[in-house]
């Protein structure tokens, strides 16, 4: 398990598909070249819209500033909810330090 900081820069992982499909948002594994529909993940709202914000080389905190302007929370509860929705999807994407 890595260290998940707010300077961690997050990335999709080139082993996973993200698909919209009716009011869902679904995060499916790849194993080959085929969905591991088994080991799909369920996006909220917010999850959603923190995953189109990964990018590659936006930081969490960067990440959580539009959370903030977002949804109209306090940066204090964005950051440690940002973090921990990091720590649980991230088997789904790829950290690099700045």
């Amino acid at each position: 398990m890595i260290m998940i900081t707010l300077s961690s820069i997050p990335s999709h992982s080139p082993a996973v598909v993200y698909r919209r499909i009716n009011d869902e948002y679904l995060l499916i594994p790849l194993t080959g070249n085929i969905a591991d529909m088994d080991s799909l993940y369920r996006l909220t709202e917010t999850g959603a819209f923190i995953w189109e914000k990964i990018d590659g080389k936006r930081a969490i905190s960067d990440i959580t500033s539009k959370i903030v302007e977002e949804f109209d929370v306090e940066r204090d509860v964005a950051e440690k909810d940002a973090l921990e929705f990091f720590r649980e999807i991230q088997e789904f994407l790829q950290f690099r330090e700045p």
